[in-house]
């Protein structure tokens, strides 16, 4: 019946169009045909996935138009929750045959209108394919289908000593992340989804299974062949459907600390950045927040940091790092004439001690920038609130002015522009009378300035629009991207060609077109649109 109504508004005015190229001019022989067609598509549909797992409620298929984002809602024509990528081939065949669109659908949560049903469609949403499968503990690896989120993976690994890391904020898909290539707090030291992606299975435009590292496979490096994996990865569901992705675990860091850290100026902050991985330091993460953005969160989480400039810090170790740590922090403390009952101590304070010395040089150089004495988070609890408080940034903005919406930028740039680049944007806010607090991963040159915006006033819609443009702009001619990490979506679709230039942009297209002829893969999204 859905797939009927779908087919109904796209192909009854090309077969009425054919019946009148052959004189058949009988509104009857129209409707016959169609309908004959329609209901050997009905039976095809019930034999795949079954009426339980199709939707056509215009509130399901809102909720599947839109992400997190300013885009404005674009619902598909009807949602299917496939249950195997057995049912996934098997709908895309049909829809290709038909050229119908299909947008794929993870958990909604993505910020560039990636899920927005342009050209209506088929909305593949995969939520039921949330199974974890082929751990494999000692190759540090696990497999998983795209209805796991980045959470429900962790938690099933909790007992294993193993991670994966890769934590944009909100409770993403992870194959929604590599559809987009995301990223995170954590990526400073343990990289981005394209670093951690290991091998993949996609059901391309026309119902084929590929296996992007060769099926079953999942080896720590390869050089065999093109790298077809980070093909997919960032794709943004305009390649294929990830159906599979195979991920890089890490041990379970035996030793965490937190801390904040507050500054004068941006500058200060921004140059103890990049001292900071100069010298080397195996920070974990390092995270910036400016004056406003601090104050949001202060209220949004109930905080008590001084509204400046500040830092997020996050370092991870071992057991025995931190013991040969404390040794040279004990012969130090004998060194200065501390008593043996101080030492003692020392040693008993294990946790506290071994991170005095682990970021002893990461204090001395924000002091040196004028930075504040670091406020400690050692306990799970106290580090916990503190992270989260970070990921909440987002929705600590929107309660700076109830009833807007945000719009997030993404840009990035080399670090030694970093500095220029956030007080160039800060008074470029200021000027222009628009409210954005910053964030950012700041240890790989990204940040966020979340744009708070009435949708209901044009003449502000204008100012952002005009303003996101030109950060975007003063990016790339920093040598940086138009984004980081959310991918391009609607939204930065020129900017995608001015960052790349022409024929880079040919190239992704015959790729597109390669892949994808007919253009029903997610149409409209990274590339300039084109007919169907």
């Amino acid at each position: 019946m859905g797939l009927s109504l779908i087919l109904s508004r796209r192909l009854l005015p090309r077969w009425h169009g054919l019946l009148q190229c052959c004189n058949i001019k009988s509104e009857n022989s129209t409707r016959r045909l169609w309908m004959s067609t329609c209901t050997r598509c009905d039976v095809l549909q019930r034999s795949i996935c079954g009426e339980d797992s199709i939707s056509l409620g215009e509130a399901v298929r809102e909720q599947h138009g839109k992400d997190e984002s300013v885009h404005r809602c674009c619902p598909p024509d009807m949602v299917v929750f496939p249950r195997c990528v057995e049912e996934v081939s098997a709908l895309a065949k049909v829809c290709h045959r038909h050229r119908l669109p299909i947008i794929p659908f993870g958990t909604g949560t993505g910020l560039e209108g990636g899920v927005s049903a342009m050209k209506g469609g088929v909305c593949f949403s995969l939520r039921n394919m949330d199974q974890i499968l082929d751990l494999h503990q000692e190759d540090f690896d696990v497999t998983v289908e795209p209805g796991v989120t980045r959470k429900a993976l962790n938690a099933y690994l909790r007992d294993t000593g193993l991670w994966f890391p890769v934590d944009p904020g909100a409770d993403a898909s992870l194959c929604g992340m590599a559809a987009t290539s995301a990223s995170g707090t954590n990526a400073v030291r343990y990289g981005t989804m394209r670093e951690n992606v290991i091998n993949l299975e996609v059901v391309l435009a026309d119902g084929t299974i590929i296996y992007t590292a060769g099926k079953g496979r999942h080896p720590r490096k390869t050089s065999a062949g093109y790298n077809l994996t980070n093909l997919f990865v960032g794709s943004e569901g305009t390649l294929g459907i990830i159906t599979k992705t195979t991920l890089r675990l890490f041990g379970i860091p035996e030793a965490m600390v937190s801390a904040v850290c507050s500054f004068p100026s941006v500058q200060d902050a921004i140059d103890s950045t990049v001292q900071i991985l100069q010298a080397g330091v195996p920070i974990a993460r390092i995270e910036f927040l400016d004056d406003v953005m601090i104050d949001a969160c202060n209220r949004f989480s109930c905080l008590s940091y001084p509204v400046r400039p500040t830092l997020f810090l996050e370092f991870h170790g071992s057991e025995q790092s931190l013991e040969e740590q404390v040794n040279r922090t004990v012969t130090a403390s004998s060194l200065l004439g501390i008593s043996l009952e101080a030492e003692n101590e020392l040693e008993n304070s294990l946790w506290t001690i071994s991170w005095s010395m682990n970021v002893s040089t990461t204090e001395d150089i924000t002091q040196s920038n004028r930075g504040s004495d670091f406020q400690w988070a050692q306990d799970a609890e106290t580090r916990n609130r503190l992270w989260k408080a970070r990921h909440d940034a987002w929705y600590a903005a929107l309660a700076l002015r109830p009833g807007c919406k945000a719009y997030a930028t993404d840009v990035c740039v080399p670090l030694s522009r970093l500095s220029q680049i956030i007080v160039e944007t800060k008074e470029d806010m200021i000027e222009n009378r628009l409210t954005g607090p910053i964030a950012g991963h700041v240890g790989d040159g990204n940040f966020h300035c979340l744009i708070l915006v009435d949708p209901n006033d044009p003449e502000e819609l204008h100012r952002v629009h005009l303003f996101t443009e030109r950060l975007a702009r003063l990016a790339l001619a920093m040598d940086g991207t138009c984004t980081g990490e959310h991918g391009v979506g609607l939204g930065k679709r020129a900017l995608l060609c001015e960052e790349m230039g022409p024929m880079t942009i040919q190239v992704m297209q015959g790729l597109k077109d390669t892949l994808d002829p007919n253009n029903v893969m997610n149409p409209g999204k990274i590339l300039e649109p084109r007919e169907l």
